[in-house]
């Protein structure tokens, strides 16, 4: 899948339970995401701990795609 369809297939996927919201208010959280391929996915969990009070995302991942020069992924 290219970028694209990988955003459109994680899009509303994620969410941050409303218990959960008061803990996340102002605080750093650290995202770990084991193969980073377009970024779809580590997007769409920052976006659902932003709109849940996190102040600051950080990412940490364990491998990541790298796109072939004709750039066609």
């Amino acid at each position: 899948m290219g970028r694209l369809a990988q955003a459109r297939t994680v899009a509303g996927a994620f969410a941050v339970p409303m218990p959960c919201h008061a803990r996340l208010q102002g605080r750093t959280v650290l995202l770990i995401d084991d193969v980073y391929t377009s970024g779809a996915t580590a997007e769409a969990c920052a976006r659902a701990l932003k709109r849940a009070g996190a102040a600051e995302l950080r990412l940490l991942c364990w491998a990541r795609v790298l796109r072939d020069r004709a750039g066609d992924r």
